[in-house]
């Protein structure tokens, strides 16, 4: 290896060091004297009734823009606020019963002080992100989330790399903590995500099957004349056979077909063609799962039911369709 390599493989590696020295930092605090604000934190987010409102100056602010989405995309109504534009009118964004969530490594950024002020007058709750637990911010806030100090990784000391990747850490920490005490779940997560492959895996059974008089169902005892038409008709290379009370006991497939090709098919009862027990899925089974499970059986299409009774059916052109493989 090049002597040149060597030496930016030898700064990546540092630089890596020094960052997760710095997680390593906020990890034991968290365990010890920086657990009990962070949970007063996480109480007072969950119990504003308005918006969390993230705001920062600088690389601070970059990491809150990224902190907002997070919390956002994850059941905490959240957004962005530079400090700049909010004391130029963005401030009337704000409302009393939303929570201001501000960053600041020092604690003292000048371009915070409009928007801290703010939330004194009208009494809007403020949670503190800074290393200086008893600056201007620190001293102004409701609670304080101080941030252990720790060494940046950039070798002058001056390029926020450590403070910024603990910055952005501890907002992770509290959307998921806010997702979890919320019952966040991934039906819930799909609502804010529709779109892209994450939206794809996400969607559920309900939202591709097709139903009604789409699905081709036959009864037991039926000739397999008719469960022939009802399959080519239907297309789906399948057919579902009901029992007297609509359960589906039982499914046709083409691969049925020619197992049991015969002069005397036509006339044959489906009862002595079909597959018994045929897999199925729930309404509400991710896509994801499906394509899975319709990989590992090898099969086509699939019904979904309720009390045993089928109220869709997939094919796997829908699946992929939708994006899901």
């Amino acid at each position: 290896m090049k002597p040149v390599t060597n030496s930016i493989l030898a700064s990546a590696l540092r630089t890596l060091s020094v960052e997760a020295a710095g997680i390593a930092a906020l990890e034991a605090a968290l365990a010890n004297g920086l657990g009990e604000p962070f949970a007063a934190a996480v109480s007072l987010l969950r119990a504003a009734k308005g918006r969390v409102i993230v705001t920062g100056m600088g690389k601070s602010g970059h990491v809150g823009r990224k902190i907002a989405a997070t919390l956002a995309s994850t059941g905490t109504p959240a957004f962005f606020i530079h400090p700049g534009e909010a004391s130029h009118g963005d401030l009337g964004m704000v409302t009393p019963d939303d929570v201001i969530l501000a960053l600041s490594w020092s604690g003292e950024t000048v371009e915070l002080r409009d928007m801290v002020a703010f939330s004194r007058r009208f009494g809007v709750g403020l949670v503190a992100v800074t290393s200086i637990g008893d600056s201007a911010l620190g001293k102004a806030a409701d609670v304080v989330l101080e941030l252990p100090r720790a060494e940046e990784a950039c070798p002058n000391g001056l390029a926020p790399t450590t403070s910024t990747l603990m910055q952005l850490a501890l907002g992770d920490a509290l959307a998921i903590a806010l997702l979890e005490v919320r019952g966040f779940t991934a039906a819930d997560f799909r609502t804010f995500h529709p779109g892209g492959k994450l939206g794809a895996v996400l969607t559920q059974a309900r939202d591709v099957m097709h139903d009604g008089e789409a699905l081709p169902l036959a009864r037991v005892g039926a000739p397999m004349a008719g469960v022939i038409l009802e399959m080519t008709t239907k297309g789906f290379g399948c057919c579902g056979i009901l029992d007297a009370d609509g359960r589906l006991v039982g499914m046709v497939t083409d691969g049925d077909l020619r197992r049991h090709m015969g002069p005397d098919l036509l006339s044959r009862p489906v009862d002595e063609v079909m597959s018994r027990s045929p897999k199925t899925v729930r309404p509400d089974q991710f896509a994801s799962e499906i394509i899975d499970l319709l990989n590992r059986t090898k099969i086509t299409a699939m019904f979904a039911v309720e009390d045993g009774r089928p109220i869709g059916i997939l094919h796997v052109h829908d699946l992929l369709r939708a994006g899901v493989a």
